[in-house]
């Protein structure tokens, strides 16, 4: 098959959506798939160069929703190369140009919301939710109405997405989700990654690594971790992430306030061998986030054997703790208290079993081989044929408005 991936950036620093769709992108091209993307990013952007799947970054957009455009002519330009696009992500102007584009047309498009539609961020930003609802009937609603497939990573996803807008309307699915083997545990990844974090030989390091923001329960973490600090001496928190936001200066002024400073290590984002070495020589990987769709760097760090401490609004806790993969707590300070302290007092045959488990619970659960082959099934169901009032190749009208 062909298809055409849209994303609002292939920044790396953007999450886990933009991971995704490289890791589930290049194993598709194994299998022998055409796979393209299309990004709101100025083609001179310092990433762009790098990213690993053919790319058309149209840019720059403009703002905060991030109108570019040069999105729709080029979709209605394009888009019947393709057999399928997916559009990854709401409330940036990637979702709606595909709608003026594609509606109606001869070529399917299905969105992957990855957890946008979570009713967490219409309770913890109730004004940024108003300001939704202002175009959520003339945009984003449209769009997952007239998609061929809204797609959610998880039963739990799909039934909250249908809480935060009274008006939703979507021919919804569930496909499995995940991401590729990480690589084999090795001295060099080890050394790699030591050699720049010395302090960190001979601890046990508890990793937090993702995007340092409010709805990871970062502030959690480290109150949590003040609290047990004392269960074992050569414990060492590790918050690898993009720390250069205000929030991050906020959370490094907290750990002296809490006296971790001396054993808490702030890496800046992770990439490459110093990524993979993270994961290899931590003791555990830890999430207390409130809002989570699915958490690839979860997935990575099962793939990793490492288990994972995560709270119950990471959407595939119930996997994990069905498993025996990790702990899994109420997304609270109690909580993340009570995970970090079930952890750190487990005799050494229990942790080498769950290390054993969580390689198992990713094997067979979160391998992107699973989510290569669910994807092109959902696809080859309902988009089999194109819409017969348009030959392949033709756009209506009304998308060319």
């Amino acid at each position: 098959m062909k298809i055409l991936h849209l994303l609002p950036s292939v920044d790396p620093r953007a999450g886990g959506a933009t991971e995704s769709v490289l890791q589930s992108g290049l194993n598709m091209q194994a299998m022998g798939h055409e796979i393209e993307v299309v990004s709101l990013d100025a083609p001179d952007a310092p990433y762009i160069a790098t990213f690993a799947l053919p790319l058309h970054a149209l840019g720059p957009s403009r703002g905060f929703y991030g109108h570019c455009p040069a999105l729709v002519p080029w979709l209605q330009q394009h888009a019947s190369r393709f057999d399928a696009v997916i559009v990854n992500g709401l409330w940036q102007y990637q979702s709606y140009g595909a709608w003026k584009a594609l509606r109606g047309g001869g070529v399917p498009y299905y969105v992957f919301p990855h957890g946008m539609l979570d009713p967490w961020f219409k309770r913890t930003y109730p004004l940024k939710h108003l300001k939704k609802w202002l175009y959520w009937p003339w945009a984003e609603y449209r769009v997952l109405r007239d998609a061929r497939r809204v797609l959610f990573t998880t039963q739990e996803e799909r039934l909250l997405a249908r809480e935060s807008f009274w008006l939703y309307r979507a021919k919804e699915e569930v496909v499995a989700f995940g991401t590729r083997q990480p690589p084999e545990d090795s001295a060099a990844l080890r050394e790699a990654f030591l050699s720049k974090y010395p302090q960190l030989t001979a601890k046990r390091a508890i990793l937090f690594l993702g995007r340092i923001h409010e709805k990871k329960g970062c502030d959690l973490l480290l109150k949590a971790f003040a609290a047990v600090r004392d269960l074992d001496a050569n414990a060492h928190l590790v918050m690898a992430g993009p720390d250069d936001s205000e929030y991050a200066t906020q959370l490094r002024a907290m750990t002296k306030e809490l006296g971790i400073e001396d054993r808490t290590t702030w890496t800046g984002m992770l990439t490459g061998d110093l990524k993979w070495g993270a994961f290899r020589t931590s003791d555990v990987f830890a999430l207390p986030s409130h809002q989570e769709n699915f958490g690839i760097a979860v997935a990575e760090a099962l793939g990793s054997c490492l288990p994972v401490l995560i709270s119950d609004k990471v959407n595939i806790w119930r996997e994990v703790k069905e498993d025996g993969a990790g702990i899994v707590a109420a997304d609270t300070l109690e909580g993340t208290i009570e995970a970090l302290t079930s952890w750190l007092k487990m005799d050494p045959n229990a942790t080498n079993a769950m290390r054993e488990q969580a390689l198992a619970t990713f094997t067979n659960r979160f391998h992107v081989d699973a989510m290569s082959r669910d994807l092109l099934r959902v696809l080859r169901e309902t988009g089999g044929t194109h819409d017969a009032r348009f030959p392949r190749g033709a756009m209506p009208a009304s998308a060319k408005r």
